[in-house]
């Protein structure tokens, strides 16, 4: 029997192989992201409610109150749904749990038609606005609808009627950031005032009572005693991912806990079964520009897509896109993260936001809403803060941007073989192995001629 080895020549390209398998097996996704998709919702969008913006003053050429009126805001969140359709999530309200308590807490069902290569209005309509609710009065603690003047004011201003009587939820109750929808069609929200982790129906009404952080407590939290803060205020749950089958959540921390390298935050983990925190907590650490993280959302197979950013003005130079892994850590236990996007560098070969320049950026203050749409395309939408603005055009307040960008290659591609790396498998490493294995032997057991 004798054996064949390969010579010179395939001993080049097993090496050429090696080297291909191994960057296709390390690749991570590009940074090249291009511009195809644009839709703006007007700052200036309101729906029916109670009177809202009573105790926020003039910004921006606008001046509440709103009589008989929300304002949409931006969002803090969005599920994608079908034919177009999204639920977003809105902020809690003019920017502070004090001037807030007349602001609604809103999910909006979205129709976005977006401005494409290939045509499209560019507009968002908002179908229906659904406010969460307790009327079970199952919250721990008091909210605006269990009095009877707004809190933060002089004390003469009634709560309206609609709140209390429906207890409807306010932005001085809950700072919402993030919600996502469960294995059993309900929708955990996270907060930042707790931080709170609180659970409604597919009504948007609460379900069970507000559940607080282990060790973790914010200056805003309402809960009576006891704990010291040791959080800052709008630091709290402003991300939150969801397991692929939709039964373990992973709210992040905005800002870092006191006695915590600033740069360091953290990801808690969740079990809807058992509607408890596990105890297992991972640490992100932030880039040197960033300030902020914006959003935590799934990508599938324990991979997620972070927003960092900086905290705009004239050092708005950082708005960035990472991917993490929660089974891949450092040395130390930090997660490891790539680079998937700057949002501030991005190609518009067909000038899609019609501005006349071919160069894209997304430099909000609060980018906040980040969906992948299928592998190589991602969805993103900032909170406008209304009635804030000044990156796109100072002095004027700032619309609801929705955007959908491109990138080089697919989110998943570092999650398995990529098509490179199963081409060079089948058509370069497997006739090479082939060629490395013993030549059958003619009475050899298990050889063709038996």
């Amino acid at each position: 029997m004798t054996r064949t080895y390969p010579g010179t020549a395939a001993a080049a390209t097993a090496m050429a192989v090696t080297m291909a398998v191994t960057m296709a097996v390390g690749a991570a996704p590009a940074q090249a992201t291009a511009l195809t998709g644009f839709a703006v919702l007007p700052a200036e969008t309101f729906i029916p409610g109670p009177t809202s913006g009573q105790f926020t003053g003039p910004r921006n050429g606008v001046t509440p109150p709103f009589n008989g009126l929300q304002p949409v805001q931006g969002f803090s969140s969005i599920i994608p749904g079908a034919d177009g359709r999204y639920l977003a999530m809105s902020d809690n309200g003019f920017g502070s749990k004090a001037n807030s308590p007349d602001a609604l807490l809103y999910v909006h069902d979205l129709t976005i038609d977006f401005r494409t290569e290939t045509g499209g209005s560019g507009t968002v309509t908002v179908n229906t606005s659904t406010a969460l609710s307790d009327p079970n009065s199952l919250i721990n603690f008091p909210i605006v609808a269990d009095q009877t003047f707004y809190p933060g004011g002089p004390n003469d201003i009634p709560v309206d009627a609609a709140i209390r009587d429906s207890r409807l939820l306010t932005g001085a109750d809950f700072d919402i950031e993030s919600f996502r929808r469960d294995a059993n069609g309900n929708f955990w929200f996270g907060d930042e005032f707790g931080p709170f982790l609180f659970k409604t129906n597919d009504s948007f009404e609460v379900i069970a009572a507000p559940i607080q952080t282990p060790g973790v407590q914010s200056v805003d939290s309402p809960l009576p005693g006891g704990n010291t803060a040791n959080l800052r205020r709008s630091r709290g749950f402003e991300g939150m991912g969801i397991s692929d089958d939709g039964l373990t959540l992973y709210p992040m921390l905005e800002g870092n806990t006191e006695g915590s390298p600033s740069d360091i935050l953290r990801i808690f983990e969740f079990d809807v079964v058992t509607e408890g925190f596990t105890g297992t907590e991972f640490l992100y650490q932030l880039d040197a520009g960033g300030r902020a993280i914006g959003e935590l959302s799934p990508v599938g197979d324990d991979r997620y897509l972070v927003i960092e950013r900086d905290g705009g003005g004239e050092g708005n130079i950082f708005k960035k896109l990472f991917l993490i892994d929660l089974n891949e850590t450092d040395a130390d236990g930090v997660l490891e993260k790539t680079l998937v996007a700057d949002l501030l560098d991005i190609d518009d070969p067909f000038d899609l936001n019609g501005d006349g320049l071919t160069d894209f950026t997304f430099p909000f203050v609060t980018i906040e809403s980040v969906t992948m749409l299928d592998p190589t395309t991602l969805l993103i939408a900032n909170d406008n803060n209304f009635p804030g603005g000044g990156q796109r055009i100072p002095g004027v307040p700032e619309n609801s941007e929705f955007i959908t960008i491109s990138l080089d290659q697919s989110l998943l591609a570092v999650a398995g073989p990529s098509p490179l790396l199963l081409m060079l498998t089948g058509f370069g490493l497997l006739g090479l192995g082939y060629r490395l294995q013993p030549a059958p032997c003619a009475h050899r057991p298990g050889s063709p001629a038996d």
